[in-house]
């Protein structure tokens, strides 16, 4: 059994949630290089130009990637293994995210009621999600969430008979009534599978998975690839001006459901992707 203060993971969080605003993932830069370096349409390539030009600025004079630096969402995969002392571990994250909103002059974007919407000005609480895996260490992916394609993401509960192509057509249709409003070009998350809210949380854990690396079920793999190249083939382009470029990637999770059921979720993220994930 290893024992842990929750100062180490107060401390932690605090500085993911300023490097998730202040540095894209090298797999997102990766993909918008990829994609100003493919893209058909003079005002795409100026468009993604003028994003890498906006990482390039923000890591120079240490400033966000966007202005709206998202509702905190935190991953917690915790160690069976591990003995958490000190304060209560859901004050301790909120804590982190408090300093590191604080201290790395982020935008507070949280309201404490979502009817009477009085800012808390300290971006707490977080969206926090916990699971018990094997170790004695904790895995902590901080993904912090834009709210302009937060609003675009869409929940279908889809008939067994609706199958594979009715998964297809929900995803397109999602990003297709996107449009620009979800600042493209986009990465999309997809759950499949699971319950109502199963389903959410694994599109949302899908936009955390490295772009590089393909789902691991082959036909999954396959339908993430052609679920990219049918978006791509949109024309809603970067920014929502056209071109070839209206997605960086797809990433698709699945679980098992029910016999009666195909919930399907998709959560579209904006090319600010965050996401760092850091093992205490």
């Amino acid at each position: 059994m290893r024992t842990l203060h929750t100062d180490v993971i107060i401390n932690t969080i605090k500085e993911m949630c300023i490097q998730a605003n202040l540095e894209l993932a090298n797999d997102v830069q990766g993909a918008l290089k990829s994609a100003a370096n493919k893209e058909e349409s003079e005002t795409g390539r100026q468009v993604l130009g003028q994003l890498e030009k906006n990482l390039i600025i923000a890591s120079e004079e240490n400033i966000p990637i966007c202005q709206d630096t998202g509702m905190a969402i935190v991953f917690m995969e915790i160690g069976q293994d591990v003995h958490i002392e000190g304060q209560n571990i859901e004050d301790a994250i909120n804590e982190g995210i408090r300093r590191g909103y604080k201290e790395g002059y982020l935008r507070k974007s949280v309201v404490s009621d979502p009817l009477i919407r009085i800012n808390t000005k300290d971006n707490t609480p977080g969206v926090i999600h916990y699971s018990i895996i094997p170790g004695d260490k904790i895995r902590i992916t901080v993904a912090p969430k834009g709210f302009g394609s937060e609003n675009m993401s869409k929940v279908y509960m889809l008939k067994p008979a609706d199958g594979i192509e009715g998964v297809k057509n929900a995803v397109i249709e999602t990003v297709a009534q996107a449009g620009p409003n979800a600042c493209p070009p986009m990465v999309i998350g997809v759950g499949i599978g699971g319950s109502f809210e199963k389903c959410t949380l694994l599109a949302k854990k899908a936009l955390t998975r490295n772009l590089n690396k393909p789902n691991d079920i082959p036909y999954i793999k396959q339908l993430e690839e052609e679920l990219f190249e049918k978006i791509n083939q949109l024309g809603i382009g970067p920014a929502g001006l056209g071109g070839s470029n209206t997605a960086l990637g797809v990433n698709i999770e699945t679980y098992p459901t029910h016999i009666a059921g195909l919930p399907v979720a998709i959560n579209i993220c904006c090319h600010v992707n965050r996401h760092v994930v850091r093992e205490i």
